[in-house]
């Protein structure tokens, strides 16, 4: 659904389940970081509202959207996450480099998700303009850190229940 016609901060907070015993990994680009600490802020406000504590969640940062790629492989092999956020924002310029960031930032996060036991969510935020992007960082859209904040929750219980069931059956 395109996000113009939801409100990305709105959801059921009865359908979260608890956070409190989940880690979680969030790597924030520093481009466009009015943007991306926005998207950081809305994040770590819903973890913690549905119990994430402060000690389980470590933050990050990367110069640019493309490095997310590597800095969430790092954190799968070098964290205990439950979940791992990225952050970024390319907005559209004059040149194709949007189209090859954009290209090959999801590509590799799509790719993180295939290769490893930990979901990666997808919070990179790829728009035509300045605008476009505020409205998704607390504005008129809503917050699509908080988004990804539930996503990232889902998933891991997800994945808890999973691997319990799996258990249960041995």
């Amino acid at each position: 659904m395109a996000s113009k016609l939801k409100n990305l901060s709105q959801y059921d907070p009865e359908s979260v389940p608890s956070a409190a015993d989940m880690k979680f990994a969030i790597v924030v680009s520093e481009w466009n970081h009015n943007v991306t600490g926005a998207l950081l802020e809305g994040a770590l406000e819903t973890l913690k509202k549905h119990g994430a504590s402060e000690d389980n969640i470590i933050v990050r940062y990367v110069p640019g959207s493309f490095e997310l790629i590597a800095s969430g492989k790092w954190m799968a092999e070098y964290t205990d996450a439950d979940a791992i956020l990225l952050f970024g924002c390319v907005i559209k310029g004059d040149t194709p480099h949007f189209d090859y960031v954009c290209q090959g930032t999801t590509q590799g996060i799509a790719q993180l998700n295939v290769d490893y036991d930990v979901p990666f969510i997808f919070g990179l935020l790829t728009t035509n303009d300045l605008q476009q992007a505020l409205d998704r960082c607390g504005g008129k859209l809503g917050n699509k850190g908080t988004e990804c904040a539930v996503t990232a929750i889902k998933m891991a219980a997800l994945q808890k229940d999973l691997i319990g069931e799996m258990a249960d059956e041995e």
